[in-house]
């Protein structure tokens, strides 16, 4: 998942907030809370899906995303999700100008 670090890296060039969210320390990482929320949600979906309750969606609310939004980032999630199984079943090996900060 070396890749998904380097492209944060190039968007945000904050060597620090890769570092944090490498270590799965969101609440340290400094963002918004919407954005902390959004990523405990991302995580939670990705790491056990069937865990996701109704708590979890009205904790999204609470740091105003709508309805639209939540399931947008669902639909975001899920295809990742997807796509990394697929490339990981397939053995897919990325470029490594792809791993390149």
């Amino acid at each position: 998942m070396e890749h998904h670090g380097a492209g944060l890296r190039r968007l945000t060039r904050d060597e620090a907030l890769v570092e944090t969210l490498k270590n799965n320390q969101i609440t340290s990482a400094a963002l918004s809370a919407a954005d902390c929320e959004l990523l405990r949600y991302a995580v939670k979906l990705t790491k056990n899906p069937a865990s996701v309750v109704e708590a979890d969606i009205e904790a999204l609310r609470a740091v105003g995303f709508d309805d639209r939004g939540i399931h947008d980032a669902c639909q975001v999630v899920a295809y990742f999700n997807y796509v990394n199984r697929v490339a990981d079943g397939l053995g897919v090996e990325l470029e490594d100008r792809f791993l390149e900060s």
